[in-house]
């Protein structure tokens, strides 16, 4: 019996844990994303790449799926120093996510512009 009790305590905090999506921070608010690459003004600090489980995520589609991942995208970015994000690609819908909830990912080239 308890044994059965651990197991379930266990998968439901398993499943609490994975069943999140990701929210922007104050910080990643100030993150913009531009489409043409920033200037000489700007610093590249780097790539990100920012992701979303699309297994027991709560995202009720492919759409909120990559919404969130940018979100975390744009965090991270924030983390690292900037402010501007440019080049973001992302993975598309395959054929095997159609039957298996793949996570969803987004990246960019991470830049600080002056203001």
């Amino acid at each position: 019996m308890r044994v059965k009790l651990c197991l379930s305590l266990v998968a439901a905090l398993l499943l609490a844990g994975c069943s999140s999506t990701n929210t922007l921070s104050g910080a990643g608010q100030q993150v913009r994303i531009v489409d043409e690459q920033p200037g000489a003004t700007c610093q590249l600090l780097g790539s990100a790449e920012g992701s979303q489980s699309n297994w027991l995520s709560g995202a009720s589609s492919e759409y909120d799926s990559v919404a969130s991942a940018t979100n975390d995208l744009r965090n991270k970015a924030a983390a690292m120093g900037g402010n501007v994000i440019y080049g973001i690609s992302g993975q598309g819908q395959s054929f095997l996510s159609e039957f298996v909830p793949l996570d969803s990912k987004v990246s960019g080239q991470v830049y600080r512009c002056p203001n």
